[in-house]
């Protein structure tokens, strides 16, 4: 199954309820992280996570709509690399 390089960029807030919930969907989906990190803005009770995967385009949709089933969780993402596969050709020509 061909793969793409993406990043996933999560809004979450309320993320004092929200975050368990979270954290299962990223736990479901863990094979496909490769990177992840994450700032909280505690002060509005909101947090800001990046993911960066390696995911099939129904993987990264999948992934997507379980979070976007969680209340106050808004995620975005962008596909950098189109077959992950391709990263290991050094001919760029």
């Amino acid at each position: 199954m061909r793969q793409d390089i993406c990043i996933a960029g999560l809004l979450i807030n309320e993320k004092s309820h929200q975050a368990p919930e979270v954290q299962q969907v990223l736990s479901k989906y863990g094979t496909l992280i490769l990177h992840r990190s994450g700032i909280p803005y505690s002060d509005c009770d909101r947090g800001l996570i990046n993911v960066t995967m390696k995911a099939s385009k129904q993987e990264l949709e999948n992934f997507k709509s379980d979070l976007n089933k969680i209340g106050g969780v808004k995620v975005e993402s962008l596909c950098l690399v189109d077959d992950a596969d391709e990263l290991n050709n050094c001919d760029i020509s």
